[in-house]
């Protein structure tokens, strides 16, 4: 159900018919859906048909499908913002070409997504990864307390089925992504940074240009404001190492979560949401935490399950579980809620079991994120004495000319690999860059199969009872999932 609008959730003027390039896109899907919930009109276009605009058509939008000047004229007078993406969207789009011509302002997405947080206490969370997973458990952990919280988020919850809303409540919970800079375009009362660590280079050309970006952001938060980082994450403790002084001379208050493996890179930080032990328990795990003053009057010990395997995802909880708490929200309270998180499409998602082998899909496209996604894996298997096979497509020329030596690193984890060719997404090939350049240094068993359609024999072909696979990539790679677990039942 849709939340009504208060007068201080009205739309600016200059939102009130919004024409969107790239509309079925996941962050811009869900704008969507927030303007038109808030009483906006929205028309929009796409390079294909599919549910997702068929979801919006009903809630009302006016959606061209194929990029053409005429789709600025579906709404009746015309576009009074014409909203599109850095990354997806070529600046020689026709649509974008003729708002110029008509001098119909254009805006990127977080742009406006900044306009509709104004009004809100606002949780951002941010880092290299991580981000939609942290996200998504303190949406969740604030809706089971009933505060109906607005987001927007990267993934789709497993427990609405949406990547965002329009709530009832006065907080606005969103991902802060760092990957063009798009973060300082918002002005938050509570950041959490999961980690920093160099990415998107294609963007920031240099290492100290992408951290920086974080220095800036932290800059930008209210007076009055916390920044929760995780010193587990030596980039993250860094920043806070920075920061903290500063930030606290103008009434900003940075606090740590974490075992504090790295404390000692923030002096100024104290360690308030503590993680004593993590227990691998099925496809999950239970954790032992101390919250410490100020999230709590006084230091208390508690135990905090989390559905979603892995260190990595524990440490994500407490995150949320922080961030929640500093948006004024009783700690015990959001555990509760944080416990009763349900995943997110494509985060260690289980996409069905076929001979005794489970298929998971998962989002991983960075060396640390497929490392930390194995290694969850591996506490999977435990319980039922099988293997893990990885299997991997390649994000971007330049991510894999990049990172191939740390993919295959981060793959030999795994017990067998099969790598697909690269998804090459926005950019165009690179003479000498392929999935082989990850499998021929990967120590364990591996393959590379160019042909998608010939994955899923190949996996088939490895997999034996109790095995788990793991179908890795920002791309298209999540596809195979079905394909895999056909292959194995046509083999029972």
């Amino acid at each position: 159900m849709t939340a009504p609008v208060t007068p201080s959730q009205r739309l600016p003027n200059q939102l009130a018919r919004v024409h969107m390039v790239g509309i079925g896109g996941a962050g811009m899907s869900g704008l969507a859906r927030i303007l038109l919930a808030r009483g906006g009109e929205v028309s929009g276009s796409d390079a294909k048909d599919s549910r997702g605009l068929l979801a919006l058509r009903t809630r009302g939008a006016q959606i061209h499908v194929g990029h053409d000047p005429a789709a600025l004229d579906l709404l009746d007078g015309g576009p009074t913002v014409v909203v599109t993406t850095h990354a997806a969207i070529p600046k020689d789009n026709p649509e974008l070409v003729a708002a110029r011509e008509r001098g119909v302002p254009i805006l990127y997405r977080p742009q406006v997504l900044a306009l509709l947080m104004d009004g809100y206490r606002t949780l951002l969370i941010s880092g290299t990864h991580g981000k939609t997973s942290t996200t998504s458990m303190a949406v969740v952990a604030l809706q089971h307390i009933g505060s109906d919280p607005s987001f927007a988020i990267g993934g789709e919850l497993n427990e609405s089925g949406t990547n965002a809303h329009h709530g009832s409540g006065d907080v606005f919970v969103a991902e802060a992504d760092e990957s063009d800079g798009s973060l300082l375009e918002y002005t938050p009362d509570v950041v959490v940074v999961t980690n920093i660590e160099v990415d998107h280079l294609d963007f920031f050309g240099t290492e100290d240009a992408y951290v920086e970006v974080f220095d800036s952001f932290a800059a930008h938060i209210r007076t009055g404001g916390t920044l929760v980082i995780c010193l587990d994450d030596p980039g993250s403790a860094k920043l806070g190492g920075r920061v903290a002084r500063s930030l606290a001379d103008r009434g900003v208050t940075v606090l740590g979560y974490g075992s504090g493996v790295h404390a000692d890179l923030a002096p100024d930080v104290p360690l308030v949401a503590e993680l004593l032990e993590v227990a691998p328990r099925g496809a999950g795990s239970t954790t032992a935490i101390r919250l410490h003053p100020p999230l709590t009057g006084a230091a208390v010990e508690r135990s905090l399950s989390v559905t979603l395997p892995g260190r990595h995802m524990a440490l994500n909880a407490l995150g949320a579980l922080a961030g929640c708490v500093r948006t004024g929200q009783d700690p015990d309270a959001v555990a509760e809620g944080i416990e009763g998180f349900g995943g997110v499409h494509r985060r260690f998602e289980l996409r069905g079991r076929a001979r005794e082998v489970d298929v998971y899909d998962d989002y991983a496209h960075h060396p640390t994120e497929v490392r930390a996604v194995l290694s969850a894996a591996r506490d999977v298997v435990t319980y039922n004495q099988g293997r893990v096979i990885a299997v991997f497509q390649p994000h971007l020329y330049s991510r894999t000319a990049e990172f191939a030596a740390e993919f295959a690193a981060a793959l030999s984890l795994a017990d067998e690999v099969v790598v697909a060719d690269v998804f090459g997404a926005r950019e165009t090939p690179q003479p000498g860059v392929s999935g082989r350049l990850i499998s021929d240094e990967v120590t364990v068993p591996a393959v590379f199969v160019p042909n998608m359609s010939e994955i899923a024999d190949a996996v088939a072909q490895r997999a034996r009872h109790g095995d788990v696979v793991l179908t890795i990539g920002a791309g298209d790679i999540t596809m195979q999932a079905a394909s895999i677990l056909s292959a194995l039942a046509d083999d029972e």
